[in-house]
């Protein structure tokens, strides 16, 4: 089976983070709008101390209603964000800290959260994993009934 096509792109992209990962957020839009990429920003909208749950539901929500063309969360350690957003049926989020990660999490896993943790990535790195997030189809074949099975219908 070939690979899969790529987000659309004509969505936006949603965006969150908790008070850790603001810094990180607001470069990330400021890169991803030099791109030409629309994007929704569903906070924090400072560094006051937020609690991550108030910006994953969102971004999950957005992406889980194809409201966006997948979504981006950023907090410490990458793990707060992604466990909340995979509550979400049809939500694939993946804490990636690396370009291989990244690529992994799209090829194989289908994942359509990206969770960065801002403790643990420089800012460089991060928008690195960003672009291979965004740049790195499904694979499909066999991987695609792993991944019909992650839901709990």
């Amino acid at each position: 089976m070939a690979s899969q096509p790529l987000f659309n792109l004509t969505l936006p992209v949603a965006i969150g983070a908790d008070h850790a990962g603001f810094e990180y957020k607001e470069e990330i839009i400021s890169y991803l709008e030099g791109k030409g990429l629309k994007v929704k920003d569903a906070g924090a909208h400072s560094k006051d101390p937020a609690d991550y749950p108030d910006f994953a539901h969102p971004v999950a929500t957005l992406v889980e209603r194809e409201q966006a063309a997948f979504g981006i969360l950023v907090c410490g350690s990458g793990n707060g964000v992604a466990i909340t957003a995979n509550k979400h049926q049809g939500i694939r989020a993946a804490i990636c800290w690396g370009e291989e990660l990244s690529r992994l999490a799209r090829s194989h896993n289908n994942a359509n959260v990206l969770c960065i943790p801002a403790r643990f990535v420089d800012d460089a790195v991060a928008k690195q994993i960003v672009d291979v997030f965004i740049d790195t189809p499904f694979e499909g074949g066999r991987h695609e009934n792993r991944v019909r099975k992650i839901a709990c219908l």
